[in-house]
């Protein structure tokens, strides 16, 4: 699929920045393994430039919560950030995204079509030194990957993506039916009070027949500024409590996402279908009860399957 222009000579132009410097991977696990912590999040989107006759710009959206980020796997070469929610006043808990970064990855998973990723190879030179940041929606399902270095120039840690595709967030698809997915770079920077995650998102109405048309580019801002004012004890014994069932969940997911043709789900965009299950599986792991691997099998069984073969007209609109 054709590149938003802008977005693409933005994104080569990073990236070349990026390709001056000698891979540290040391270093950069350092720097990823920076983002766990307690934290206040806002998150900010703007439209910004407007690409369509007739299309007004819509409201800015403004939201905030309470976020701990905890560890889950850390390898060399592979590391895994949990993100839970915390309702200070209730000290309910909510399981939110995950972020997995991997270095030099020979894979990883795109967004396609409606509800389907594909499994696709990586080039080399587009991996070497580099880390991929897959993020997963709160049911562990794919959300979107991308693939960049870190760069340290002036002191600064900064991580740019490549351009990848993403389905629309859980802020946009209950209210929008005018567009169906996002062309989005990510840069994520630690600040001396936390990390930052910058979304440059352009909107996109992508055709069947592989056209696509751009309605508005959007700024997204997520900003997490380390707090000691929230109790996150709740949150660490959520996950100290179904730590292993989310792993048999992630096993689950693995099978499809960790060779091709990759993953279609069958539920609603909100995939409220297999999110109510599995956290209902969670909470009764919480509750002392046994969940079996077969009642994990059993949601996805309903809810998953392979992603079907490509058409051979949109064979190349997937990027």
């Amino acid at each position: 699929m054709k590149k938003p222009v802008a977005t693409l000579v933005s994104t080569t132009l990073l990236l070349s920045v990026g390709q001056a410097w000698a891979a540290d991977p040391v270093r950069d696990r350092q720097a990823i393994l920076a983002m766990q912590g307690d934290y206040t999040v806002d998150f900010a989107f703007d439209e910004t430039v407007l690409l369509q006759p007739g299309y007004e710009r819509q409201p800015a959206m403004r939201s905030g919560g309470d976020e701990t980020v905890i560890v889950v796997e850390d390898t060399p070469t592979r590391i895994v950030l949990q993100h839970l929610l915390v309702d200070p006043k209730s000290g309910h808990v909510t399981k939110h995204w995950r972020q997995d970064w991997t270095y030099e990855a020979p894979t990883r998973f795109e967004f396609s079509d409606d509800q389907t990723w594909r499994v696709r190879a990586m080039a080399p030179d587009a991996t070497r030194g580099a880390w991929t940041q897959c993020v997963y929606e709160v049911s562990d399902a794919p959300r979107y990957c991308g693939t960049g270095r870190w760069d340290y120039r002036n002191g600064v840690a900064t991580w740019t993506s490549d351009l990848s595709w993403r389905p629309l967030p859980r802020r946009e698809y209950t209210r929008r039916s005018d567009y169906n997915a996002l062309s989005v770079v990510n840069r994520h920077t630690l600040t001396p009070n936390g990390w930052t995650h910058e979304q440059f998102n352009t909107k996109v109405l992508r055709r069947p027949d592989g056209t696509q048309v751009e309605l508005a580019r959007e700024f997204g801002f997520n900003d997490y500024l380390k707090t000691t004012e929230v109790e996150f004890t709740p949150a660490r014994d959520y996950w100290q409590a179904t730590a292993g069932y989310w792993a048999r969940v992630r096993a689950h997911w693995d099978g499809f996402l960790s060779q091709a043709p990759g993953v279609r789900l069958k539920t609603k965009v909100d995939g409220m279908a297999m999110i109510i299950p599995l956290f209902t599986q969670a909470g009764e792991i919480q509750q002392g009860k046994t969940v079996t691997d077969a009642d994990i099998a059993r949601v996805f069984a309903d809810w998953v399957e392979p992603a079907p073969a490509e058409r051979a007209a949109a064979a190349g609109s997937s990027r």
